[in-house]
């Protein structure tokens, strides 16, 4: 592996772990406002679209910044890839075109707000399960070649426990994250009942992601042994994952620093989570290398030309400079703007 190479990697799964945070609780906000569509009371569904209104489609940025990535940097991997997974890969973008259409037409067409918010609310935890996909299709086992062309063996793949496990893992973590989020976003606009709600599902909802990615493992070790034993490399790292997961479930519980009559430091768990899935996404990312599609592309295989690499990460770089503040402005407008925060729904 060349330094190059690595870099490229390193840039391209940087993209991949933003945007997967970012979208697992953006999708996971879609359902949450789904489900207490009809509870007034507790305001949920209101802060639930405050929070989507103005960060669904800053997060699409990244869903392009990964692909652009991707064919640049890997088209190798890319045209495997592509080919691959033509089918899934189609039906996910149509799922993300409805549900930007309709988070859109929800708030505009009153008379049919309660079926469009449904079908987003579907498609919220849909898409996620779909994108995870991609994940154990790279660990070998689910690629044939038939006439020199690579097809996605289906049948393998509705028939592994390592994809249901996967699948679990990526639906349980959207809620989760997206709950976890919504309790702090619900504690800074002081909207007590919403945020007694989000901070008990998040409550219920950690152990049961906690308990997927222990699925994950002991599926791994079945289905793709040398990623799991090269995992087992980088055990502390996985160990400090769930160290700080445990951290955010006793940061929940913590008495609050600005409001006696609270219970829990959403903001502390949700620092604390981050950290949790960026250590554990390290530990994978690092165990999948040199592969980038077990066994047939590697990374160095997969890479583009060095000198093509270099004029497109300078260019990334100074793309980067330009939106990276401006990305930090607006989640500073959008978390502590007051006004913003305490508006009622008309």
């Amino acid at each position: 592996m060349t330094a190059d190479s690595l870099l490229a990697i390193t840039v391209l799964w940087g993209f991949v772990f933003i945007y997967a945070v970012m979208a697992t609780m953006d999708f996971g906000a879609g359902f949450w406002s789904m489900v207490y569509f009809n509870k007034e009371k507790t305001n949920a569904t209101n802060i639930a679209n405050r929070y989507l209104s103005p960060t669904w489609e800053v997060t699409n940025v990244f869903i392009v910044a990964i692909v652009i990535a991707l064919v640049s940097f890997f088209p190798g991997a890319t045209f495997i890839l592509g080919t691959v997974l033509l089918l899934p890969g189609s039906f996910i973008l149509i799922l993300l075109a409805l549900r930007s259409g309709f988070l859109v037409f929800s708030h505009v067409a009153k008379d049919y707000e309660k079926g469009l918010t449904y079908v987003s609310g579907i498609s919220g935890f849909i898409i996620p399960a779909l994108l995870m996909l991609v994940l154990p299709i790279t660990h070998g086992g689910y690629i044939d070649v038939v006439n020199g062309v690579h097809q996605l063996n289906f049948g393998a793949l509705f028939t592994s426990p390592n994809i249901y496990a996967f699948i679990g893992f990526a639906v349980s973590s959207t809620l989760f994250l997206s709950s976890l989020l919504l309790a702090d976003y619900s504690n800074v606009a002081d909207e007590l009942e919403a945020y007694r709600v989000y901070r008990r599902d998040a409550l219920i909802l950690g152990p049961i992601s906690l308990f997927t990615a222990f699925l994950i493992m002991l599926t791994l070790r079945v289905e793709a042994n040398w990623l799991y034993t090269n995992m087992l490399e980088y055990l502390p790292f996985l160990i400090g994952s769930v160290l700080l997961f445990v951290v955010a479930g006793a940061a929940l519980f913590l008495p609050s620093a600005k409001h006696k009559q609270r219970i829990g430091r959403p903001r502390l768990a949700v620092v604390a989570v981050t950290i949790q899935y960026l250590l554990a996404s390290y530990a994978y990312g690092r165990a999948h290398l040199p592969y980038m599609i077990y066994p047939d592309v590697t990374i160095e295989s997969g890479f583009t030309h060095p000198n093509t690499f270099r004029a497109l990460f300078i260019t990334y770089i100074v793309g980067f400079l330009i939106l990276f503040p401006g990305f930090v402005y607006f989640w500073k407008l959008f978390m502590k703007d007051k006004r913003y925060l305490k508006q009622n729904e008309s």
